[in-house]
C-alpha cells in the first residue's frame, strides 16, 4: 500500500470496519460463562449485541448445547439463518476451520478433512465470506500467551494445553485452488486469511493465474507459532507488498489484540477482536468480552477521528458480492501491476 501525505488524516480514511470474534472456539465457556454463548439463541443474540455495539463483520463458528465447537454443517445453517433474521446487514463471515478443538480428552486439535471444509461452499443461507488459509503452517497460537493469560481456565491442563500447541494448519495448495473456486461458484467471497509475506504472495500468484477472481480481502494474523509475530517491522512489509485496492484487517492475540488495532485504526486499516482472539483486559485484571473489546475500539476509534463504518459501508468497502471476469479486470480493480507478456505469472515487481 502506498502511503502519501496526509494519509493519517481521518478525513483520508476509510470509515473503520471492525469485525467481531464472539465464539471462541479454542476456550470452553467456563472459561467465561458471563460471555460466551452456547445456546443457539444466545449466540444470535451475541451476533445482535457485536453489530449495536460497532461491528459490521461476524466472524462465525458454532457451539452445541454441550459447550463443543460444531462440526455439523445444519447448526452453521441455523445460525447463519438466525443472525440474518436479526441483523440482515451485518457481513457474515464463517471461520475455515469450522471447528479445531479436540473432540476427546487427549485427542489432537485439528481442522476437519477437506472434503467438510469444501461443504462451506453449501451452506444456506450463504454466508458473505469465508476464511480461505493460504499454505499449510504451524499454528502454535499459544506461542505468544502468558501464563497468566490461561491462569484460571481450560488451557491450565497440560493435555488441553500442548493439543493447540502442536496444531497445524491444512492449505495444500491443491485444496485451496478447489475451494476458492467452489466458493466462487456459490457467490461466497475468499476472505484470505494471510500468515506471513509468503502466504500473501501466493494469494497474490492465484489471482495472477485467475483461480481467483475478486475483490482482495484479507487478514494479517499476527500471533506468532508459524504466523508473523506482532510488531511493527512484520506489519510494514507486509503492508508494503499489499496493493492499494486490498482490504486488509489486522489480527492478533492476548494482550497484543488492542495495540495492533491502535496501529491498524492510526493507519487507516481494518481490525478485529473479540473473545477468540483475548479475554482479558490490557491489566489482566478481568476476562473482558467481546462487546466491550468491541465498545473499546469505537472509543479510540472516535478519538482519532475515524468514524465507525455502517453495514452498508462496510458492504462497498468489502465489494460484497462483486467477482470479475478476467485476470487482467482482476489486477486492476484490486491495484496490482498487470501480469507481463512473457513473463512467469506470480512476478510480484509493483508499478513504479
Amino acid at each position: 500500500m502506498n502511503f502519501l501525505d496526509g494519509h493519517l488524516f481521518p478525513e483520508n480514511q476509510q470509515p473503520l470496519i471492525i469485525t467481531a470474534a464472539p465464539y471462541a472456539p479454542s476456550w470452553l465457556p467456563s472459561d467465561f460463562p458471563e460471555d460466551i454463548p452456547v445456546t443457539m439463541e444466545a449466540q444470535i443474540q451475541k451476533a445482535v449485541d457485536c453489530y449495536n455495539a460497532g461491528a459490521t463483520v461476524l466472524h462465525l463458528h458454532v457451539r452445541e448445547l454441550d459447550g463443543k465447537g460444531s462440526k455439523r454443517l445444519s447448526k452453521f445453517n441455523e445460525l447463519i439463518a438466525g443472525v440474518r433474521a436479526r441483523v440482515p446487514e451485518m457481513i457474515i463471515q464463517v471461520g475455515g476451520s469450522i471447528s479445531f478443538a479436540p473432540e476427546t480428552e487427549g485427542a489432537a486439535a485439528k481442522w476437519l478433512s477437506d472434503d467438510t471444509r469444501h461443504m462451506l461452499a453449501e451452506l444456506d443461507p450463504k454466508p458473505d465470506q469465508v476464511t480461505v488459509t493460504i499454505n499449510t503452517s504451524q499454528m502454535n497460537f499459544l506461542e505468544q500467551f502468558d501464563a497468566r493469560d490461561i491462569e484460571g481456565t481450560s488451557m491450565e491442563d497440560p493435555v488441553v494445553f500442548n493439543a493447540y500447541k502442536e496444531m497445524t494448519v491444512p492449505a495444500q495448495p491443491g485444496w485451496a485452488e478447489e475451494h476458492i473456486r467452489r466458493l466462487t461458484a456459490a457467490g461466497i467471497q475468499s476472505e484470505f486469511q494471510c500468515y506471513n509475506i509468503n502466504s500473501f504472495e501466493s494469494v497474490e500468484r492465484l489471482m495472477r493465474r485467475g483461480i481467483y477472481k475478486g475483490p482482495l480481502v484479507l487478514n494479517w494474523v499476527a500471533i506468532g507459532g508459524g504466523m508473523d509475530a506482532p510488531n511493527l517491522y512484520n506489519l510494514a512489509n507486509f503492508v508494503r507488498a499489499v496493493p492499494d485496492g486490498a482490504v486488509l484487517t489486522v489480527e492478533s492475540s492476548v494482550l497484543n489484540v488492542l495495540p495492533v488495532n491502535m496501529m491498524g485504526i492510526a493507519m487507516g486499516l481494518h481490525v478485529r477482536t473479540g473473545t477468540e482472539d483475548n479475554l482479558w483486559n490490557q491489566s489482566r485484571t478481568a476476562r473482558m468480552g467481546t462487546v466491550a473489546q468491541i465498545e473499546q475500539l469505537v472509543r479510540i476509534s472516535r478519538e482519532f477521528g475515524r468514524p465507525i463504518a455502517t453495514a452498508k459501508e462496510a458492504r462497498e468497502i468489502c465489494k460484497i458480492g462483486v467477482f470479475y471476469d478476467t485476470v487482467e479486470e482482476t489486477l486492476a480493480a484490486n491495484g496490482f501491476a498487470p501480469n507481463h507478456s512473457g513473463r512467469q505469472q506470480g512476478y510480484l515487481r509493483k508499478i513504479a
